[in-house]
């Protein structure tokens, strides 16, 4: 514990000019439009060419979850810039939430490149709070590298299972906690505040999968799996999906 705090400090005094910023009230803005959106899409490069096996598995079946008319109607929430527009089925009918709404160059060159999918709306909502969609109204929800940002898990995941209908799944993949016995997740302890203050309030110690096994899905698939971001405390993701 001594050690952690120690290193803690260390990084805080590295990172002391963020800290000021942020005691200003300018990092949050600058970071929000700025910031984040840049170097999400930089690091997405990387996540996504490392995690495209697994999305292709994990999608793979989403079109056994049409709704009765036998379209498939998907909300995805934290869009981002859309990384995952490329593994949807043709004709599906998205809609996009995100709480920041600065990935708009990102999200468009995506959109144009996914002409398959019809895009309804875009939506500025955090997951915790998705009162626009109503209840039971969709047939799908994604949410990739969203709920180690969000203020309340579990608060997200009522809000996912209100706005499914019933037999529809809720599809994920995250990063989460390491063993608590692995240089990683000390590493994780000690990087967190500051980590957590730089990149938008993502939480490297979440046990998501505790979250989810909480949450009231009638199935559940969680797979635990290895990938590797170079230079990061990040390793250990699930992948899976939950019906309502």
């Amino acid at each position: 514990g001594a050690s952690i705090l120690l290193l803690r400090a260390c990084l805080a005094l590295l990172a002391s000019p963020i800290y000021l910023l942020s005691f200003l009230g300018i990092w949050e803005p600058f970071c929000r439009k700025i910031f984040f959106p840049f170097i999400l899409d930089k690091i997405s490069v990387i996540h996504d060419r490392m995690s495209k096996k697994y999305k292709e598995e994990l999608f793979r079946n989403l079109p056994h979850f049409r709704g009765p008319s036998g379209e498939l109607r998907l909300l995805e929430i934290g869009t981002g810039s859309g990384s995952n527009f490329q593994f949807y089925p043709p004709g599906c009918k998205v809609t996009c939430t995100d709480i920041n709404p600065s990935f708009q160059e990102g999200l468009s060159r995506n959109m144009k490149k996914n002409d398959h999918l019809h895009y309804e709306r875009f939506l500025v909502a955090a997951g915790e709070d998705l009162h626009q969609v109503p209840s039971g109204s969709v047939d799908a929800v994604v949410g990739t590298l969203v709920l180690c940002s969000v203020n309340s898990v579990s608060s997200t995941l009522r809000e996912v299972l209100r706005v499914l209908r019933p037999g529809g799944a809720f599809y994920f993949l995250e990063h989460v906690a390491a063993e608590h016995s692995s240089w990683r997740y000390f590493w994780q302890q000690v990087c967190y505040p500051t980590w957590k203050l730089v990149f938008a309030g993502c939480c490297l110690t979440r046990e998501l999968w505790k979250n989810l096994e909480e949450a009231k899905f009638s199935e559940l698939k969680i797979q635990h799996i290895n990938i590797t971001m170079p230079g990061m405390p990040i390793k250990q993701h699930i992948v899976g999906y939950g019906v309502k």
